[in-house]
């Protein structure tokens, strides 16, 4: 009897992706949740925001949280509106790729979520 390999995330969006069948014979490889994601890949705006998450949370008290849009708004620029809130999906996949690196944790009201499934308004804070 197998047991089913555990999940993994996506190394573009940072969403769980959960073992089917048909990849049985490839799990290893298996790097992305979907073509969308393979195709995105990750880029230096990406990277940046990573940078700008860390760094916002660096200068922070310990367990205190940002909001996705402080790192958008520090990688477009404050005075940009329509290019930090087009970084917003961005920096939220940013979060999710931190999250399974083990460098922060997602919250709502405070407490820890998962990001993959985190609907509404998100807070990131270093893991505790």
């Amino acid at each position: 009897m197998s047991t089913t390999p555990a999940s993994k995330s996506c190394v573009s969006c940072g969403r769980t992706i959960e073992w089917r069948k048909k990849w049985e014979r490839d799990w290893e490889s298996v790097k992305y949740c979907s073509d969308a994601c393979r195709r995105a890949k990750v880029s230096d705006v990406d990277r940046a925001l990573e940078a700008a998450i860390l760094e916002l949370l660096d200068a922070r008290s310990a367990g205190a949280t940002i909001c996705p849009s402080e790192a958008a708004k520090r990688v477009a620029g404050v005075d940009d509106e329509a290019g930090w809130r087009a970084l917003m999906e961005p920096a939220r996949r940013a979060a999710r790729r931190l999250v399974a690196s083990g460098d922060v944790e997602v919250t709502q009201r405070g407490r820890p979520v998962d990001p993959s499934t985190a609907k509404g308004p998100i807070r990131i804070r270093r893991r505790r």
